[in-house]
C-alpha cells in the first residue's frame, strides 16, 4: 500500500481512517479511491476515501455514523496536521451504499456521473478495510462493465445531449455570444469522453482532469487525445472557430463511439 501514498502522512491518515472506522457496525467496508489509489496522487492531493454501506442500512444509522465522524474529523489532530501536508490536501470522505442508479442527464449538464462512480468507487478503488463480501459482490455485477441492453442506451442518449450541444453553437455564434458557445463545447466534450467510455466498455475516472491519462493508458488512444488538445486551442475567441470546433467534434462523435 505504501505505494499508494504521496507523503508518509497521508498513508498515517488513511490507516487512522481505516483502524476508526473498522471499529465501527454497519461499515461493510473502507476504499480508498482517486488519485491515491490509482498511485497518482501528490502531497497537494487530497486523501479520497469511501465508506461503503448496504443499501438497505436504515437512514438514522447512516446519520449517526456520519455526526461521529464529523466530531472525529473536528478533534483529532491528525486530520488538522494532515492539511498542512499540501496546499489544498484534506480529507476528502464519502459514504456511498453501492446503489448505483443512473443520474437525471438534463439538456444542459453536461456529462452525468453513473459510469464516474463505478469507475472511481469500484473498478479503480483499493480496499483498505472489508468486514465481508458486499464489496467483492459489487466487482462481480459491474466488473467487466454493466450491462448491454443498458450500455446501449446510455450511448444514445449521451450521443444525443452532446449533438443538442454542438448544433446549438453556430446560432450562439451568429448572436456572438462566444463564451456561451465555449461553454456548449466544453460540456459537449465531456459528454463525447463519456460516450466514447461507454463505447468501449471502460470506466472513466473524470471528464476534466486526467484525459491525458485516460485516453493513453485506459482506452490506448493517442491520436484521439491530440485532437482532444486541438479543440482546446483558439487563435482568436471572438471568432467562427467555435463553430468549426462543434463540426470537428461532430466527426469525432461519429467516428469513434458507434456500436
Amino acid at each position: 500500500m505504501k505505494n499508494h501514498f504521496p507523503t508518509e502522512l497521508h498513508a498515517k491518515t488513511a490507516k487512522e481512517i481505516t483502524e476508526y472506522f473498522s471499529k465501527i457496525d454497519n461499515v461493510n467496508a473502507v476504499l480508498l479511491t482517486c488519485s491515491c489509489a490509482r498511485g497518482k496522487a501528490t502531497k497537494d492531493s487530497c486523501l479520497d476515501i469511501a465508506i461503503l454501506f448496504l443499501p438497505e442500512l436504515e437512514q438514522n444509522k447512516r446519520t449517526d455514523i456520519i455526526e461521529l465522524w464529523n466530531k472525529e474529523h473536528e478533534t483529532n489532530m491528525i486530520y488538522k496536521e494532515f492539511r498542512k501536508v499540501g496546499k489544498f490536501s484534506h480529507v476528502d470522505l464519502e459514504f456511498i451504499d453501492g446503489d448505483f442508479k443512473e443520474d437525471y442527464h438534463e439538456w444542459t449538464s453536461g456529462a452525468d456521473e453513473f459510469e464516474l462512480a463505478i469507475g472511481n468507487f469500484i473498478a479503480y478503488s483499493v480496499p483498505l478495510y472489508k468486514s465481508d463480501d458486499y464489496y467483492d459482490k459489487l466487482k462481480s455485477i459491474w466488473l467487466p462493465y454493466y450491462s448491454e441492453s443498458q450500455r446501449s442506451k446510455r450511448l444514445e442518449m449521451v450521443k444525443m445531449y452532446c449533438l443538442n450541444n454542438l448544433h446549438h453553437i453556430p446560432l450562439y455564434v451568429e448572436r456572438g455570444l462566444y463564451f456561451q458557445s465555449f461553454n456548449r463545447l466544453y460540456d459537449a466534450i465531456g459528454e463525447f469522453l463519456q460516450a466514447l467510455f461507454i463505447t468501449n466498455r471502460k470506466y472513466p475516472i473524470a471528464y476534466d482532469k486526467w484525459i491525458k491519462e485516460q485516453l493513453i493508458e485506459i482506452l490506448r488512444m493517442p491520436n484521439l487525445y491530440n485532437e482532444l488538445i486541438k479543440m482546446m486551442e483558439y487563435k482568436k475567441f471572438e471568432s467562427i472557430e467555435h463553430k468549426e470546433k462543434a463540426e470537428q467534434l461532430e466527426i469525432l462523435l461519429s467516428q469513434y463511439c458507434k456500436d
